[in-house]
Order: C-alpha cells, then structure tokens, then sequence
C-alpha cells in the first residue's frame, strides 16, 4: 500500500513492533557475547530494517555506555565554574536541581521513543514517523542533520578535553611546561586514533569494555570525592546554598541565575547514546529505555554530589580563576589546594581523565552509528562507503569518518581556540533540537489518539504494519502526557537560553557563538534540502 506524498522506499511503516523483553539481566549482560534476536529481529524488520549489527550489549554494558558518555561528575567539575562566577554557589546548585528534573523528563519521553522504535536512527526515525505526511520527509532530514552534527560535536569535545586536561596535569606537575596549540592538536589526534582502535576491535570487546567503564564511573567518583572532602577546608552551608551574585552584571539576579542554567544542565546531556546503539542491544524496547532512566538517574545524582562537595572545597576563588589561563581547567588548582599536595592531585585527575578517554571511545561508538544509520537512508555524501561493515559486523568506515572530523577540525586550534569554542557551541541547541521535535510530536500524536495500546506479541502480526503502537515501556497517563509536555516546556526553555552569553556586553572571545553556528547550518540544511536533498532523501528507507 502506497501513502500519498511519501515515497514507496520511505518509511511506510509508520509503526514500532515490540517484543516483551522478559527478563532484564542475565550472564551475557556482562559478558558480552555476539548473536542475534529473533524478536529483537522481527521488531526491526517491522521498522523496514535489515538487522546487520551483532547485539552484543545487554543491560549493564548500554548503562555504562550512557553513563561514559554523560560524564556526569566529572564534567560538573568544568562546566560548574562560568556558572560559578556569574551567578554564584547558589546558581550551580540550583541550576543543576532544575537541570537534572528537566532532562529526566525529556529522557523519559525518549525513553518511550526508543520502546516503540529502537533504532541507531534514533530521532529522525522518530520524527520521520510521527510528523505529518505532508513535512514528515524534511523534519526527519533536518533531525538527522541536526543529530549526526551534534554527535560529532561531542566526540570532537571529548577528544579537545582529554588533550586539554594532559595538558592541564603536565602544568600541573610541572609548571614550567608552556601548552601550546600544536601540542593540544597532536594529543586530539592521538585519542582520536585510540578511540577508533578500541572501537575497531568487536562488538563483544566494546560491550565488555563498557561494563568495566561502569565499574570504573562508580568507584572513581569515590576516589575522589572522598580525598576532596576529607582534606580540604570546608564553606558553610550558606556560602554554598545561598549565596547569589550578578558578576555578568545582568539587569537583574533572576537574568543573572537563568543564562547561567544551560551551562550547568549540559552535564547531563548525551544519554541518547543508548538509543543509537539499539541495533547492537539485547531485548533493545526495554532494555534501551531502562538504561536511560538508570543512567539519568545514578548520574544526576553522582553530579550533585560532586557540585555540593566542590562548592563546599573551593577555598581560593582568585586562584582557581587564574588557573583557567594556565592549566585550562579550575578544578586542577582547586584539587591540589584540597590534599595541599602536587601529586595527589595529579592521581585525582588522572582518575578524570580515564574517564574522559573512556568517554570518548563510547562518543566514537555513539557517534558513528549514528552516521552510519543516516548513510544508510541516502542522507549523507558518500554513503554508499559509510554503510559498509567490517567482518565483524561494525561500520568501520562511519567509524574512521568520525575521526577524520575530529582530525580536520582540530586544525582549528592552530589559529584559534575561540573559533573552535564557537562551533562546539552548537552542540547543546542541536541535540535538544532534535529532542524538541521528537517530544513535540509524540506529544500531539498522543493528544490525538494516535498511538495504538501495546499487545505482547503483536510484532509478529503483519496487520499493525502500518500503524503506531506503543512499546513495552511506556509512562502510565496521565503522567506521561504531562511529563510529556513538561518535558516540551523544559527542552524550549533550555534552547532559549542556551543562546544567552554568560556576561552583558561581552567581548568577541566570551561571545556566546552558538545562535550562530547553529543557525547557519539550520538554515544550509534546509537550503540543501530545497536544492539538492529532496531529490534524494525519502525519510528512513524500507529495506525489508
């Protein structure tokens, strides 16, 4: 059966078979091992897809994936301090309370997504079903645009924060050393590589490494949160909770607290991970869903922790500021004004960077499925390469595309760190973007009756071909029709200050470039899209 207006080849199934994920945990979720579904299979295939991935990740394994690339306590440690000194202690804490129920809003509403269809497409598939016929084909091209950037974004970043903090900790151990930006290039390259190497190997080796990534998150965070408690100096609680100031020198303190919150928020930012290796995850409608929840919540509260725990620690204000020009990062000074001692806190960030480099292997993984799904529904140049697999079932040429970005644009830092600032600055009004559209959709189809109830079983049924229904996992209503509108409210809101800067009237380096980055390529992709894309990108293609 043909749809008016969508191409026979396009997404015609606009449905999400299911299967009833019996259990959640077994051996294989730590063990890692490589086999196929048939359930897992079939509700693919419902989605018009060829399964090709081995689904080597369980449960365990997809929740160290998300909880690596989220970074949760570790990344507060950066990002706390530009909202730290605009708006104060208090703002952090507060920002972050806001931040961490509003992104567990939006990653339930996705949670319900990646239940009904989970796929490496993740948000344009989504949004390719859901949208009206009429503009289904181009929201769904801009979401994949908007998505495959913002996870380059992030594998870009991840890379460009562990050469920075090698650098930081050399500046750190021994002063004299000068960080130049050749040396910062040279270090990008080579986490670059690594990432690619380690994600070249298996399926069953990323699987495993990930379980040993969740292992390391937890018992770094103690390494140290305790070291930084126990000896360092201690703020009184009203310092850190209630103090509130207007450094950016805003027309009021609610202007000053509100620029301030998407910066602390985009510590959570990422879990969607999970969602684009659905391809490669054990019982994936339920699996997927629950690893998102689990990770927002055991990392949201890892990063409270670590807020109330550096805001309590931070005894030389001036100092730590100072270190930003030296060490790239506050949090190192702040470290070794704590244990008083250089090489205690050269250990503890070494525990962050580990993590930061196992952060970027899962980026890679995350990433280049990502590309690799959009390649294979026609949307990328060279995708008749970027589709291909290895023996081993990985898209290894999506995989080496991904460092070739990182690669080229590392280039930047040469000239200027600012202009590379500037396009990473597109990273958090892209991927709330894409979730934007997504949760608004589901949204409407909801209000609008258009989602049929889950029946166990009812992925074998040819007869809901052509129909939405929902996934195993799913919020009961009405709560999940209100946290689906809150979590719309909470996504607009979070993109509308995100294009704020941090300070009234700043200079170009402390310019907040991200309303335009990200306009520029809103407005080439949908440009491309009228001149060249429309001719050849139908929405995500029926392979089977």
């Amino acid at each position: 059966m043909d749809l008016p207006g969508i191409s026979k080849d396009s997404i015609e199934l606009r449905a999400a078979s299911q299967n009833n994920g019996d259990t959640l945990l077994s051996f294989s979720d730590f063990s890692g091992g490589n086999y196929h579904s048939s359930h897992d299979d079939s509700t693919l295939r419902r989605l018009g897809k060829r399964p090709l991935l081995n689904r080597s990740f369980g449960f365990m394994s997809s929740l160290g994936l998300s909880c690596s690339v989220l970074l949760s306590w570790e990344g507060i440690l950066v990002t706390s301090v530009p909202t730290f000194l605009s708006g104060g202690s208090g703002a952090v804490v507060w920002a972050f309370l806001i931040g961490w129920v509003g992104v567990t809003s939006v990653y339930a509403a996705v949670a319900e997504l990646a239940s009904v269809a989970p796929t490496a497409g993740g948000q344009y598939h989504w949004v390719a079903m859901m949208a009206p016929e009429s503009c289904a084909i181009f929201l769904s091209y801009l979401t994949a645009w908007l998505t495959t950037l913002a996870w380059q974004v992030i594998a870009i970043t991840t890379s460009y924060s562990v050469a920075t903090i090698i650098q930081g900790i050399i500046v750190l151990a021994e002063p004299s050393y000068v960080a130049v930006s050749w040396h910062t290039m040279l270090i990008m390259w080579a986490a670059a590589v690594f990432s690619v190497l380690v994600n070249s190997t298996t399926g069953r080796v990323l699987a495993k490494f990930e379980g040993v990534v969740l292992i390391l998150h937890l018992t770094g965070f103690f390494g140290v949160l305790i070291p930084l408690v126990y000896f360092a100096p201690h703020n009184t609680p009203a310092d850190v909770f209630t103090t509130f100031s207007n450094n950016g020198m805003w027309s009021s303190q609610g202007l000053a607290f509100l620029v301030g919150v998407p910066t602390v928020a985009s510590t959570l930012t990422g879990a969607d991970c999970a969602v684009h290796m659905s391809e490669e995850v054990r019982q994936a409608n339920v699996v997927v869903p629950r690893a998102l929840l689990y990770t927002i919540f055991i990392n949201g509260a890892l990063g409270f922790a670590m807020v109330i725990a550096l805001l309590f620690c931070i005894s030389d204000v001036p100092a730590a500021v100072a270190a930003a020009d030296t060490m790239f990062y506050p949090f190192l000074q702040i470290f070794e004004s704590a244990v008083k001692s250089t090489t205690g806190a050269c250990i503890m960030a070494g525990i962050v960077l580990v993590l930061a480099v196992a952060s970027s292997i899962s980026t890679y993984a995350s990433a280049s499925r990502m590309m690799w799904s959009f390649a294979r529904d026609k949307g990328l140049p060279f995708d008749s390469y970027l589709v291909r697999l290895n023996k081993n079932a990985l898209p290894l040429y999506a995989i080496a595309a991904t460092m070739g970005i990182t690669v080229l644009i590392s280039l930047i830092v040469l000239g200027s760190s600012v202009v590379l600032s500037a396009l990473l600055s597109l990273l958090l009004a892209a991927i709330y973007s894409s979730y934007l559209l997504a949760c608004g959709l589901l949204l409407w189809r909801r209000c609008t009756g258009g989602f049929q109830p889950y029946v166990p079983g009812g992925d074998e049924d040819p007869r809901n071909a052509h129909q939405l229904s929902w996934g195993p996992w799913k919020l009961p209503e009405p709560f999940g029709t209100i946290n689906n509108a809150f979590a719309c409210v909470y996504t607009t809101f979070l993109l509308f200050w995100s294009f704020w800067p941090q300070s009234n009237n700043p200079s170009a380096a402390d310019l907040n470039w991200s309303v335009v980055v990200y306009g520029v390529v809103v407005v080439f992709s949908i440009v491309w899209y009228v001149v060249r894309a429309r001719h050849y990108f139908k929405g995500p293609i029926r392979e089977v």
